[in-house]
C-alpha cells in the first residue's frame, strides 16, 4: 500500500552551502538520506515529496555546520498481507511470473497462476493444460498478496491469482461479461409476467 507520511529529523547543513537556498539544500539532503531506503515500519521510501518546516539552525562546538530540526513528507510503499494489487507481467519462467507493481517486482509461482497446471511455452508465456488460458509478458494482471519478506536490502512478495476475480485483465473481463449475461437472463425470466387465467363464461339456459 502506498502512503504519504510525515517525518521529523535533524538535518546537518554544511557551511559550504550556507549561501544557497536553505529549503532547496534541506530537500536535497533529505532525498539523499531517505530515498530508496527500506525501513521495517515505513517500507520502501520512494520519494521525499515536500519540506513542511525548517527550524532555526543550531551550532555545535567544534563543528561549523548548522543543525536544523526539519519536518518533511515522504511517499512510501509497504505491502500488506491479503492486499489486492495490480501490475504488469515483465518476465515468464518455468517456475512462474514476475510482475512489476510500480516500484518493486513480485513473484507469482506457477502453482498460484490459476486453478490449472501451467507450463512455460518457451516464448515468454505460460499456458494452462486444461483451460488453454495463456498469460504472457506485457499482460496486465490483478492478484492478492500471500507472502511478504521485508529486510533492509529488499522487499520480496509472493502473489496468487487463484481466486475468482483475479488473474489477467482479459480473464476478468470474460468473467464479468459471463456474470452479467447470467444475471440478465435470470432477471428477464423473473420479470416476465405470468399469463392470467381466462375466466369461463357461464352458459345461459334457454
Amino acid at each position: 500500500m502506498y502512503k504519504n507520511i510525515k517525518i521529523q529529523d535533524t538535518v546537518r547543513v554544511d557551511p559550504s552551502r550556507f549561501g544557497e537556498s536553505l529549503e532547496e539544500v534541506v530537500l536535497e539532503i533529505c532525498r539523499e538520506n531517505y530515498e530508496g531506503i527500506i525501513n521495517s515500519d515505513l517500507g520502501l521510501i520512494i520519494a521525499v515529496t515536500a519540506i513542511e518546516d525548517i527550524g532555526v539552525g543550531k551550532l555545535i562546538p567544534g563543528d561549523g555546520a548548522a543543525y536544523h530540526d526539519v519536518t518533511f513528507n515522504i511517499l512510501s510503499y509497504k505491502p500488506e498481507d491479503h492486499e489486492i494489487v495490480e501490475g504488469e507481467v515483465v518476465e515468464a519462467t518455468d517456475f512462474g511470473l514476475f510482475v512489476r507493481l510500480g516500484c518493486i517486482d513480485a513473484l507469482i509461482h506457477v502453482s498460484q497462476v490459476y486453478d490449472d497446471f501451467f507450463s512455460y511455452d518457451g516464448k515468454h508465456a505460460l499456458q494452462g493444460r486444461e483451460s488453454n488460458r495463456i498469460i504472457r509478458v506485457g499482460d496486465k494482471i490483478r492478484a492478492r498478496v500471500i507472502a511478504i519478506s521485508l529486510t533492509k536490502n529488499a522487499i520480496r512478495m509472493g502473489l496468487s491469482m487463484r481466486q475468482q476475480g483475479l488473474g489477467a485483465k482479459t480473464w476478468i473481463e470474460e468473467w464479468v461479461q459471463e456474470s452479467e449475461g447470467e444475471n440478465g437472463e435470470e432477471t428477464e425470466k423473473e420479470e416476465k409476467p405470468k399469463p392470467k387465467p381466462k375466466k369461463r363464461r357461464k352458459k345461459r339456459r334457454s
